[in-house]
């Protein structure tokens, strides 16, 4: 027998059937959410290994990253504690020199905030600067030059200017924008930068001028200051004035106690006294504090002199493996992807693959044709390979802005003497050994041989 219902009855139950269909949709999209959130990727500090650990500036930093985590999760659109955040993971990057976590971490909250506001300043700040971290050099100046137009009065978006132009090989346009920003804001980062572009140009006294009032700038014990100190001691190495180094990384260990790259300095002058066995240990002190490629590279060419081949092999293929999976890691994530093409050339030069190098050179001269620390790399390939005449265009490229570096000089004197121009070759090799610089004994020996000869 049929059933007929009233108008008010289908009413009633097309409004339940509705009801019930909104309430469907709700709980759906509550577990979406809930399960989107849940699988969100979070990234937190990973914890410091050995001295950095034992400080009150980590105690500080844990906490502050977990009140800021914290703000993120609960309200993603927050941009002040996304930037913070952001800030925090790029400074632990310096601090703990494992650059491959931290700019992925910085660039995942970086990006969060710009897809918030795609004009935010601080946040294409932050992201040119992670640029240049990954070596994505050219990224980094379009990214700064986008945050300048925004913001031409702010000086720290012209010191990543000056960073990128610089690698890039853009020398003078790198002059400029540090006269910009020292005018804006001469402090630490300004006095420290105009150093660097002196001592490309060949002005070692004036560069050493310039960082030590960029040491001045800073806050004693403060990681940057520490790290202008140890650039002033490497200056120092560079025109023999190895007492003056020794002394600034003895004060930059005394204000920041376990610094890894004063460290490594004081590693470089017990190398330079032949204390290989002391230089041994302070660079495997640095290394476990702070994750760097050089600190590595060091202890290769040290265990070579002490004719510990099976280490050096063994240190030299674990850098090589560890940069060629920093690089293709970018190839999964759009967070991180480093180049490091030039710093695996000068590895496999270290274990005989020459071939390997130069194929890693060209990469890298390929994307920056310009930088003469590129140009000094790809020479000096071909000089290993004995190719000196293909090795002449590069070194002649490397020497343009009249750098006085004493490893550039003795491996410019060398393959100029190589392709018959021993007068040219007389000159460099002469200034590279005049001040008895602290570089490489391999290098120091080729030179005083091609030198006497």
């Amino acid at each position: 027998m049929r059933t007929y219902y009233s108008k008010k009855e289908i009413m009633k139950k097309r409004y339940i059937y509705i009801l019930l269909a909104v309430s469907v949709l709700a709980v759906l999209s509550f577990t979406i959410i809930r399960y989107s959130r849940r699988a969100e990727t979070y990234y937190q500090l990973k914890d410091r290994k050995g001295s950095l650990a034992q400080t009150q500036e980590w105690v500080n930093t844990s906490k502050k990253a977990t009140e800021l985590l914290n703000k993120v999760k609960l309200n993603p659109q927050d941009n002040k504690s996304l930037l913070a955040l952001s800030a925090l993971f790029i400074q632990e990057s310096r601090i703990t020199g494992d650059h491959v976590y931290y700019d992925m971490a910085a660039m995942k909250y970086v990006n969060a905030a710009l897809k918030n506001d795609t004009a935010n300043f601080e946040a294409l700040l932050y992201k040119s600067l992670l640029f240049l971290s990954q070596h994505h050099f050219a990224d980094g100046l379009t990214t700064a030059t986008a945050a300048q137009k925004i913001n031409p009065y702010n000086a720290f978006v012209y010191g990543i200017l000056v960073d990128a132009n610089v690698e890039l090989g853009n020398y003078a346009s790198a002059v400029d924008n540090s006269d910009k920003m020292v005018s804006i804001r001469p402090d630490i980062r300004s006095y420290s930068r105009i150093s660097y572009l002196r001592e490309i140009h060949g002005d070692y006294p004036g560069a050493i001028e310039a960082m030590k009032m960029a040491v001045q700038a800073g806050l004693p014990g403060d990681e940057s200051t520490e790290w202008a100190r140890v650039q002033l001691g490497h200056l120092y190495e560079n025109t023999g004035e190895i007492s003056n180094a020794q002394m600034q990384y003895m004060i930059a260990l005394d204000e920041r106690p376990g610094y890894a790259y004063a460290l490594a300095g004081q590693g470089r002058i017990a190398t330079a006294m032949k204390n290989y066995s002391q230089a041994i240990t302070l660079y495997l002190q640095a290394d476990s504090v702070v994750n760097d490629y050089a600190f590595k590279e060091e202890l290769v060419d040290l265990y070579r002199i002490q004719k510990m081949d099976r280490e050096a092999d063994h240190i030299a293929e674990i850098v090589i493996d560890e940069m060629s999976k920093d690089a293709k890691s970018g190839q999964s994530n759009e967070n991180i992807g480093h180049y490091a093409d030039r710093e695996l050339a000068l590895a496999y030069l270290k274990v005989g693959k020459n071939e390997k190098a130069l194929e890693h050179a060209q990469l890298e001269y390929n994307r920056r044709p310009d930088n003469i620390d590129v140009n000094e790399t790809v020479a000096w390939v071909y000089f290993k390979m004995g190719d000196y005449q293909k090795a002449l265009p590069y070194v002649e490229a490397a020497m343009r802005t009249n750098s006085k570096n004493p490893t550039l000089l003795c491996r410019a004197g060398l393959i100029y003497s190589k392709t018959g121009n021993k007068e040219k070759a007389k000159i460099l090799l002469q200034q590279g050994l005049e001040k008895q610089p602290n570089i490489s004994e391999e290098l120091k020996q080729l030179a005083i041989k091609e030198l006497n000869s």
